[in-house]
Formats: structure tokens, sequence, C-alpha cells
């Protein structure tokens, strides 16, 4: 068969199954089985496909019409411009939570420590060290998987030696340092609403990383609550939301002692990041 008919072919498949992006999933799938690019189809729509490569293509297809996650399937996520191994233990970097990074990177001198909570594939904390000099991280998670995930990518992106990665729930227990700031993006989603996401999140990607108890808050108060003893004075602690947490975690934060709490929007428009500085 010729490319733009296996395409045609597996965009109706797709869309049949329920998949919300039908045509571009269908087209980067044929681009990875066949190393194609965009480009050929449009231009060599008439390419012949090999036996090899419709067979192999077909079988992605239906894991994606299963609605497994695309990034699953090819095993990487583009995020910040940096290519990260991805797999069903960690979430898939989403481009809102490129918000967190780009605020981290306004306080972010070079130099500085920093703490990234339940760092899951290590996109916030990589990301940050790949546009700053001489800043070193720790890096927590408390699934062994993640872990595993979080390693390699620091290693692929030539990280490591930057990097302290440890297994803990949130704070590490024998760490007796300051840092010059915080990042997370916890676990948030109530738990009642993880079954109404879509397929593709709800079913598809990590139940830890998900759950944020009955009201979703739960991680946030246990991260604001001992945030300070890992903190320097002036210390920053930036945190993913969800899109409607935004002033209730702005007020654990004040309540807290944080001072300058700001809620950050994403380009959506919609609430995605809760900052603010520590004085002690």
């Amino acid at each position: 068969m010729i490319y733009s008919d296996v395409y045609k072919i597996a965009s109706d498949r797709l869309k049949e199954a329920g998949v919300p992006e039908y045509q571009l999933d269908a087209r980067l799938l044929l681009e990875y089985v066949c190393g194609t690019d965009y480009n050929t189809l449009l231009v060599h729509g008439d390419r012949e496909v090999s036996p090899e490569e419709e067979k192999k293509y077909n079988e992605l297809i239906e894991k994606r019409a299963s609605r497994i996650p695309l990034a699953y399937i090819v095993g990487h996520q583009e995020f910040m411009g940096l290519d990260f191994t991805v797999n069903e233990n960690v979430l898939v970097p989403n481009q809102d939570t490129e918000t967190l990074v780009e605020e981290a990177l306004r306080e972010v001198s070079d130099g500085m420590r920093f703490m990234d909570l339940c760092t899951g594939s290590g996109c916030i904390a990589l990301s940050i060290l790949h546009y700053t000099n001489d800043t070193t991280c720790v890096m927590t998670d408390i699934s062994d998987k993640a872990i595993e995930v979080a390693t390699a990518n620091s290693n692929n992106l030539g990280l490591s030696d930057r990097t302290k990665i440890i297994k803990t729930d949130l704070f590490p227990q024998d760490i007796d340092e300051k840092f010059d700031m915080i990042v997370s993006n916890p676990p948030y989603i109530k738990t009642k609403v993880i079954e109404t996401l879509p397929p593709e999140v709800g079913k598809g990607e990590p139940y830890i990383a998900l759950d944020g108890g009955s009201d979703g808050l739960v991680f946030y108060r246990r991260i604001v609550e001992k945030a300070s003893e890992f903190l320097y004075s002036s210390g920053w602690l930036m945190m993913e939301i969800g899109y409607d947490q935004g002033q209730e975690v702005a007020e654990l934060m004040r309540n807290a002692g944080f001072h300058e709490v700001e809620v950050i929007k994403d380009l959506g428009g919609n609430d995605r990041v809760v900052r603010g500085c520590l004085y002690k």
C-alpha cells in the first residue's frame, strides 16, 4: 500500500476509537515507523509502505486505539525543547508544566541548589539544570520505576553530575542542607475525579502520580508544612496546581509564612503555578 492510503485508514481507525487528535497521532506514528517526516505525507504520499512497516504500524495504531498515550508507545516526549524518555511509570511531560519551569528560571541564578519533589521523569528539574549554569538539584520520588526513568534522562542529557536522585516520600529523610528553591508537580487530582478523566490519563498514567486525596490538596499541605525546613531565607517554593486550586494553595502558603505569593496562569489562561518566597 502507499503511504497516504495507510495513513487514511489508520486515521479513520483512531477517529472511530475516540482518540482526540486522531489525524496527528496517525501521522506521528507513521513517521515513527517509517523514519519519515511531515513532508512525506504532503509531497510523497505515493511512497510504498513495506509489509513489515505496515504490520508494525497497524500494531501501534491498535495500541493507540486502546487509548495508550502516544508518548508511551514511542517511548519519548518533547518538553522545553528537550527529549525525555517516558513510559507507563511516569506522567507524560505536559506543555502546561512548562509554565512551572519558566517561572523557576525567572528566579534561579547560576550556582544555586534546588530540590524537585515528585520528580517523575525528571523533566522539570532537568530542564532547569539544562538552561542554567552550575546549578545542582536533589530530585525525589517514592517510585523505584520513576527513579529509573529520571536517572536515564539525567544520563541522556549529560546532567548526572549535577543531580542526586533519592527514593523518598517527598522530602529526604537524612539530608542536612538548605536549598534556594523547591519545585514540585505533586499529585493533585481529587480521587473521585480520576475515573472521569480521559482514558489516556485516568487509566494510562500512573495512579500514584495523580491521586491528590479527597480534596486534591493532600500533597500541598505536606509540602508547605515542611518546606521551610529545607529552604534558605528568601528561598522560593513553586508548585504546579490544578486549574481550580490556585486560591486554596496560595492561602496554604501565606499561612505558612510565605510572601509575594502569586498564582500564575498557563498559556491557556488557566491557573497553573503558585509561587512564594520564604522570609525567616
